[in-house]
This record gives C-alpha cells, structure tokens and sequence, in this order.
C-alpha cells in the first residue's frame, strides 16, 4: 500500500487495534520499503526479513493482552543493546558484538508489543555529527543523498524519514538526536536526565556522561514521540541516575499560561536565514494559539557549551585513547577527526576535571534561574541545515563558522539536563528539512511535549519524495 509505511505510528497503532491491517501485513510493507531503499541510504545495519516475519507470527499468535506498541515496527540506533541483534557502535574493533541482554528501553518497547526490525547505524564510537565508519560506510539523508543524515543517530532518522521504521530509540550526549531529526525533517526528544532509563546503552552513561547522554524516542510526529515517552519513562531501580518521577498531565489552558521565551542565535555566530525564519514562525504560531512569547536569550549558554566542551571532547577523548591504541589504520576519518580536535589540547588534569565538576552545578542553576521567568525556550537546533558529507566549514552571512561550532545549540541542553524536543517547521533554499527546538525545565519533558504539538499543529514532518517514489 503506497505511502502507509510514512503514515504516523499513532495512526499505524489504530489500523492494527481495528483489524484493517495484520502485524504481518504491516511488518510485510516495511520489509518492502528497506529492501526497496536501504541499500541506498545505510540506514539499518542488521536487518533480517524472515526474522521480522518471525515476530509479527509471534505477535500475531498471541493470546495475551495486546500493549500500547503492539505490533508496531521500531528500530533501535545501533549503541543501544538489543539482545541478538548487531550492536557495534559502527567500529570495526566492536565488529560482530551481538548483546545478549536487552537496555531497559528495548526491554520496555518489546512488552509493551513492538516488532523489532533492526538496529541502525551511527558513527564509529558516536563521537561526530555526521553517520559514516568503516564498517558500515556512510548514511545518506534521504532528502539529497549527498548530505548527510546527522549523528550520531544518523541511521535512526534515515530509517524514520523515509518509512524504513514507524519510530525507534537513538541517543543524545550533544545533539545526537536533535540534530539528526532536523536534517532529516522528522521530531525526536532528548528527555530530562532519568526520564528514560539509559541502562543498556554502550558505552555506559556513566561519569559526566550520566549528565550529558540521554536514550530517547524518534519519530514522524510529536503525538508518536509523546507515545513513545509514556511507554518508555519510569524508575528502573538498577539505574543510578533515574528518577521515580510521575508522569504530569496539563491541559492546553494551563500550556497557554507558561512564558516562552525565544532567540534566534546565541550572539556570537550566525545562523542561516531561514532558520530564524524557522524559529519566528514557530513563535508566531505559538502567539496565535495565545501562548504568552517574548525575545529572550539565557546569559549563561556560552559557560555552559565551554564546560560540554570540557566533558564530551576532552574527556570523551581520554576515555576512548586506551580503547584505540595501537589501532589507528582500524578507525574512520569521521572518527579520526574527532581524536584531531580533541588532542588540539592537552588532556584534562585532575585539577581541571575537579573544576569542571564544581563549576557544572553552578552553571546549570544560573541557567536554572534564568528559566524561572521562562520556564520554555524556543530556538535553533542547528546553525545550518544538513550539510555535504565530508563538509566541516561553512560560510553564513559572511562568516566561517566550523564544524563544532554549529552544533552548540543542542550542547548547551545536554550540559543542563533538561528536556529538549526538536519540531520540523523551515525549509533551506535546497529544500532541505529545518528544524527548531523547544526546551524545558527537569522532569518538564511533558510540557515541552505540549508546546511541541502546538508548532506542530501549523508544520510538522513532510514525507521526502524518495519515500514515495
């Protein structure tokens, strides 16, 4: 059936509770999509299509309580276990690792009744920006094959964008799921710090990446990413970091209560101009709905993106410099690139992690304060659309950014902790996806939630004609 592998999940959910479609049937059209594009986009790197039939019998031949996900087709970003599926964190060092447990997240899905389709690819130890390694080779974004997908859950968003998968998990350490749902023009939430247990997910989140990283649901829709967020939250008990925290219901009244603040660049670099065309759409819809909206830029940002900085880079360089040694003709440019930036400056002394540990707090409650008087920040996700694979400079309004640069404005949020959820609104001139952000208070993730489905009543995901084709 034309088209109903890029319908959203909600809607997918209702055809199989109604009996106008099997769990067969369905897992049948999504086999038919990847085998149709997959070799195209590198999207899923462990996919086996008697296998998928296998589950979709399963489910099928169930005499059980039927979940909310039954028989919805999923896929799960390749650094997150997934018991007998390849998990290898797109390195040659981890080729064919195959857990034997499931993360709490995919535990989580598969009761509650998803069919797995497969895992998808990411970077090589999801340290860039962009889905490429030699293992699996690059992930094409299917609105222009020569751009990138994003990273470092490239693969998820591929899948997700072009109806290879009706949604999945990725991760999020400095954007890896905001960033690649607005280039491929799909939403994705990074949610509040123990909001979504990360057990499972490899490497650990442990360290400063307790603070930094997040498991969290990709989508076509904020309605299937709100879906995905009830299935997955709650406490698991052998989680250090999550929180026992309930689930919070406000009514669209109580939303239109809630100060939003917005900005369209951080006041040091440049965004492209459509994409503060993006975010003053997003305000201006907001206003209409009657949500109160004002300009506000948080002072604390560039503090807080020196101290990611000090953590994801410097030390996500030193954990990983033992892993790698003596093993340099093994790993990828992209990755090769990431070791570069990172050993521009020296590793971080006792001293210095100690600092940084002290200052963090520090910083997240200036931030804190700040959003005290507006509680959700609306702003860019990126400083440019999805770029050429390979780029790593770029010219905006007559100015260089770099590489790293353009991301900062995902980096700040992972530093802070808090929830951050990613809308499609713009276009660039190419007619690629652009994305903005809606950020929130912890444990608010059901309010960026809210506001999210209010841009996304007047844009939202568009199928990429390839899709379709």
């Amino acid at each position: 059936m034309k088209g109903l592998t890029v319908l959203p999940a909600v809607e997918l959910l209702s055809m199989l509770r109604r009996g106008q479609i099997s769990p067969l049937e369905l897992a049948d059209e999504y086999i038919w999509q990847i085998e149709r594009l997959n070799a195209h986009l590198h999207a899923l790197v462990d996919f086996d299509a008697e296998r998928v039939r296998e589950q979709a019998r399963a489910l099928q031949n169930s005499g059980g309580p039927k979940g909310p996900l039954f028989g919805l087709p999923m896929t799960i970003k390749s650094s997150i276990a997934t018991a007998g599926y390849r998990c290898e964190l797109g390195t040659l060092l981890h080729r064919g690792n195959i857990p034997q447990e499931d993360a709490t997240a995919v535990r989580r899905l598969k009761q509650a009744g998803a069919l797995i389709l497969g895992t998808t690819n990411c970077p090589e130890f999801l340290m860039a920006y962009e889905t490429d390694n030699r293992l699996h080779g690059r992930t094409a974004n299917p609105w222009d094959a020569e751009r990138t997908s994003g990273g470092s859950s490239g693969g998820e968003s591929a899948a997700i964008a072009a109806g290879l998968s009706a949604g999945g998990l990725g991760s999020d350490s400095g954007g890896s799921v905001r960033e690649p749902a607005h280039f491929t023009g799909i939403c994705a939430l990074k949610p509040t710090l123990g909001r979504v247990p990360a057990r499972g997910h490899l490497p650990a989140c442990d360290g400063p990446f307790s603070i930094l990283g997040a498991v969290g649901p990709m989508a076509r829709t904020v309605q299937d990413l709100t879906l995905l967020f009830l299935t997955l939250s709650g406490h698991d008990a052998l989680d250090p970091t999550s929180a026992p925290v309930g689930l919070k219901n406000e009514s669209l009244e109580d939303l239109r209560r809630v100060p939003i603040g917005f900005f369209e660049d951080d006041g040091l670099l440049p965004v492209t101009p459509e994409t503060r065309q993006a975010v003053r759409d997003a305000a201006r819809t907001l206003e209409r709905q009657g949500f109160p909206v004002r300009p506000f830029r948080p002072k604390a940002l560039e503090e807080a993106r020196q101290l990611w900085w000090r953590f994801f880079v410097r030390c996500g360089a030193m954990l990983l410099d033992p892993l790698v040694r003596d093993r340099q003709t093994d790993l990828s440019p992209t990755f090769l690139d990431f070791l570069a930036i990172a050993h521009q400056e020296p590793p971080l002394s006792g001293d210095e992690l100690l600092s940084a540990w002290m200052e963090c707090d520090g910083v997240r409650r200036k931030l804190l304060a700040e959003m005290e008087s507006f509680p959700i920040l609306l702003c860019p996700v990126c400083a440019i659309p999805a770029f050429r694979h390979g780029e790593r400079a770029w010219m905006v309004d007559g100015q260089q950014v770099n590489y790293l640069d353009v991301m900062r404005y995902t980096q700040w949020f992972n530093l802070l902790a808090v929830p951050a959820a990613v809308v499609p609104v713009g276009r660039s001139p190419e007619g690629l996806p652009i994305g903005v952000q809606i950020v929130g208070r912890p444990f608010e993730d059901e309010r960026v939630l809210g506001v999210a489905a209010a841009i996304e009543a007047d844009y939202g995901y568009i199928p990429p004609p390839l899709s379709l084709a």
